[in-house]
């Protein structure tokens, strides 16, 4: 059997939370897409380091609706043995000694102004006695002669200012050409960078650029590793209930979805954006046709899927048109907090969403109690596949999906801690210790969005973001070239 000689190029991505991001996949993100950033958004950072034999990149995005990308030219090949790279070097430094120079100037010069300064009130003083010894010689006295004394002595420190002052002249003079110098070297090595040079890094930015364009676009799953401290973005409703964004990878929905509560509730509030959230601005009520129950309820594809109250059916509700598309009972899911999380609030059913698709986290009796992951189809909400995780579902605080790994947490209350993960492609499990700040104390809703690989929560009446760190392994394009060994 022959295995592929693959050669892993690890990267550590930490995903920050974003707001205006939301609307674009990752290849838009790295195509230098120029927009004005919108004032109030958060930021979200993405890190790629891709190591090339003669050439590497890195991607640093700002996700106020632009894209900042640092490209790291070759290191050895092009920029490393230019004669011109070296002068910039050289020049640079230059700069920063004279920079030096005239700061130290400034500091000295600020100082001399403040001693003439001190001193015009002496000279004003030593003038009106020298006057009046003048006009009135007999007026003088022994104590009249010694204030005259005390004041040329206090006039000395005038012959150093002066000293000060010729030599700071001079350096003014020297720096005056020094500048010249460096302004002729800046002539000649901008005689240099022709036409031809700026053309050749242009094409050269342009190869770079595609390849971030391919180094990007696999980074759509990776392990986690850590999660951020907490970011409130807003203290809103009861204590329990759910908030959400459409988590469909390539949609450019901003809206922020509420649903406040876990039983019975119908009452779906939209925001405009993340930004309009935070601020309790631009939202428009609906009504929905059934009241839900549990706070697992995920936005996918333009569409809220959420379990009816007192059941085990799914809802596919339409958020453009406003209408149920579809029904579907989630066949032996227990309902009614026979099944729930270990905070109850009827969580027995959790949709959620990845970059994989749409799932659904519950239990049954013929699984004892044991968590169990289903996909299912986003049209017909029928289950196309399931796995039995053996761990049990009252013992978890919370869980969510990220690249087909269900992570599940020990906790809903302070202390908790990403304890459980179970892997869909290998249909294996093992324990983990990742810390999970659980600021506010009681979680009834903890989801991932792949579009802004994020963590949303509910906490306790507030609604908070938490920033993923992710390992991922890229192969690189020689990979794909590499041979093969029986």
């Amino acid at each position: 059997m022959s295995v592929a000689l693959l050669k892993l190029g690890a990267v550590v991505s930490t995903m920050i939370m974003v707001s205006n991001w939301m609307s674009q996949k990752l290849p838009a993100l790295v195509g230098l897409d120029q927009h004005a950033a919108r004032p109030g958004t958060s930021e979200k950072l993405i890190s790629v380091w891709y190591p090339g034999e003669d050439e590497g990149w890195q991607v640093f995005g700002s996700v106020q609706d632009r894209c900042v990308c640092s490209i790291m030219s070759p290191t050895q090949s092009v920029c490393g043995g230019d004669p011109r790279h070296d002068r910039l070097q050289r020049l640079a430094n230059h700069v920063l000694n004279i920079s030096q120079d005239m700061e130290l100037l400034n500091q000295r010069t600020a100082q001399d102004l403040q001693h003439l300064r001190d001193s015009e009130t002496l000279l004003d003083a030593l003038e009106t006695r020298l006057k009046t010894a003048h006009d009135d010689p007999l007026s003088l006295t022994s104590k009249s002669l010694q204030d005259l004394r005390w004041s040329v002595s206090q006039c000395r420190p005038l012959r150093a200012l002066t000293g000060r002052l010729r030599a700071d002249s001079g350096q003014l003079e020297s720096l005056k050409e020094e500048l010249e110098r460096l302004k002729d070297s800046l002539s000649v090595l901008q005689e240099l960078f022709t036409l031809r040079h700026y053309q050749h890094l242009q094409e050269r930015s342009s190869v770079l650029q595609q390849h971030l364009h391919t180094c990007s676009s696999q980074l759509g799953c990776g392990r986690l590793t850590g999660i951020s401290a907490p970011l409130t973005v807003r203290s809103s409703g009861s204590r329990f209930g759910s908030w959400m964004m459409d988590t469909m990878i390539d949609s450019s929905d901003n809206r922020v979805w509420v649903m406040d509560g876990y039983l019975k509730g119908r009452r779906l509030v939209e925001y405009q954006s993340l930004y309009d959230f935070a601020n309790r601005q631009n939202f428009i009520i609906h009504h929905l046709p059934h009241p839900w129950a549990g706070t697992g309820h995920v936005v996918y594809n333009g569409s809220l899927y959420y379990t009816k109250h007192h059941s085990n059916v799914l809802i596919r509700y339409s958020l453009a048109s406003g209408v149920v598309q579809h029904q579907q009972p989630l066949r032996q899911a227990g309902f009614n907090n026979t099944f729930p999380y270990s905070w109850g609030g009827s969580s027995d059913i959790d949709l959620m969403a990845d970059e994989l698709g749409l799932w659904a986290v519950y239990s049954s009796t013929p699984h004892a109690g044991t968590l169990v992951l289903s996909q299912l189809d986003p049209r017909t909400l029928e289950v196309q596949r399931s796995w039995d995780t053996g761990f049990p579902k009252r013992s978890a605080g919370e869980a969510f999906l990220i690249c087909g790994t269900l992570y599940v947490t020990d906790s809903h209350l302070a202390g908790a801690k990403v304890h459980f993960s179970f892997h869909t492609d290998t249909a294996s499990y093992e324990y983990t210790d990742i810390p999970f700040h659980n600021l506010y104390s009681h979680i009834s809703m903890l989801d991932y969005n792949p579009r802004t690989r994020a963590l949303y929560t509910w906490n306790n009446g507030h609604q908070v973001l938490y920033e993923l760190t992710l390992m991922h392994f890229i192969r690189t394009a020689r990979d794909s070239d590499a041979p093969h060994a029986d």
